[in-house]
């Protein structure tokens, strides 16, 4: 791409350790634009060695989104990422430079770019009852209750899905609708942005892995 080139939103993708960061960087300076980061653990304080947060020197002035945004202890979702995110989006956008989304927490990219929604998560404490439960059933009697409610969302599932299995019939409980539902219906609307996407990756998977 030449510097005339013009994009509103660039998507820089790929595993760790394939350079991302400095791509990111040589796209933003190349083209007037701003990173924003969409790496699930860089968005934390005080996790920079284990995360290859970049450093100062490494952002070469380019102002970066999204960076030591919560402690370490906050809870924080896809959800919360994706409305973060497409705030940065819209600002830089509105400023007439090039967002460049750089990142390697798939589910974060394919989100933002999707503009996908997720069910809500209110503080009506059925989650932590669904946990209780959990905790004196177990995983299997819990996947079984699942089964019965949304059997395609308890197909993908196994017992050790703690997690998983407690959030899908919370969602149910909550919205009346099962996970699978509300998936279905906002994978059918269409992605809210078109960026253009860049993948890196090694030839030599041996070395990536070193």
């Amino acid at each position: 791409m030449d510097a005339s080139y013009k994009h509103p939103v660039v998507a820089v993708v790929g595993p760790t350790a394939t350079g991302k960061t400095a791509l990111g960087v040589e796209l933003a300076k190349h083209f007037s634009g701003e990173v924003i980061s969409c790496d699930s653990m860089q968005i934390y304080k005080h996790m920079d060695i284990g995360t290859a947060k970049p450093t100062k020197e490494e952002m070469e002035g380019v102002h970066h989104h999204l960076l030591d945004m919560v402690e370490p202890g906050e809870d924080f979702s896809a959800g919360k990422y994706v409305q973060l995110a497409d705030s940065c989006v819209q600002d830089i956008l509105s400023r007439g430079k090039t967002a460049v989304i750089a990142g390697g927490t798939g589910l974060y990219v394919d989100s933002l770019i999707a503009g996908r929604s997720f069910a809500p998560v209110p503080q009506t404490g059925r989650r932590e009852a669904l946990e209780a439960q959990l905790r004196e059933n177990g995983g299997e009697a819990m996947l079984a209750r699942l089964r019965s409610i949304d059997p395609e969302a308890a197909a993908r599932l196994h017992p050790a899905d703690e997690k998983r299995i407690v959030r899908a019939l919370e969602v149910y409980e909550e919205t009346g609708k099962t996970i699978t539902q509300h998936n279905l219906e906002t994978q059918a609307i269409p992605p809210r942005y078109r960026p253009v996407w860049i993948g890196l990756d090694y030839q030599d998977r041996a070395a990536l892995y070193r």
